[in-house]
């Protein structure tokens, strides 16, 4: 008997040969993975990850997923580097637009409140006129009393 699975249309020859980066899950059969310990003599004690399928048929050599699980490791930790620097370049500028949009509402904060103290201090200053031009009214008829009050004594 064949080593092969029974495999044979031409689409699933290409999935038999498609590299599976990071730790496996299932294989293209179908079969899900089993991890295993080697007992070869150039890798005694080495686990591996094995298609089950053909695991429990004891194919060799075959076209079944077979990984390392040090490799599947390997792969693992490269693609979460690759992924944790996306997710840091996406982060930094999120946090880059977030302090522009905090930037923007500030400044607009920032003129609304110079508005509303300009506007409060020409009120004030209005109303600082007003009561000096009264003042004045007060001082001068009160001066223009006084020197008729002055002529008429006099």
């Amino acid at each position: 008997m064949s080593n092969s699975s029974g495999a044979t249309s031409g689409t699933s020859n290409v999935q038999q040969r498609r590299r599976v980066v990071g730790v496996p899950k299932t294989c293209w059969c179908g079969a899900s993975l089993v991890a295993l310990i080697s007992k070869s003599v150039a890798n005694p004690y080495r686990r591996y990850y094995r298609c089950g399928y053909a695991a429990s048929l004891k194919l060799i050599d075959d076209n079944h997923n077979f990984k390392w699980v040090d490799e599947a490791l390997l792969d693992e930790i490269e693609r979460l580097a690759v992924r944790t620097a996306v997710l840091e370049q996406t982060v930094s500028q999120i946090t880059t637009e977030i302090m522009d949009h905090q930037k923007m509402v500030f400044e607009r904060m920032q003129m609304n409140l110079e508005k509303e103290i300009f506007e409060s201090v020409e009120e004030e200053l209005l109303e600082t006129k007003s009561s000096l031009k009264k003042i004045m009214i007060v001082v001068i008829v009160g001066c223009m009393i006084m020197i008729g009050l002055s002529k008429v004594i006099a």
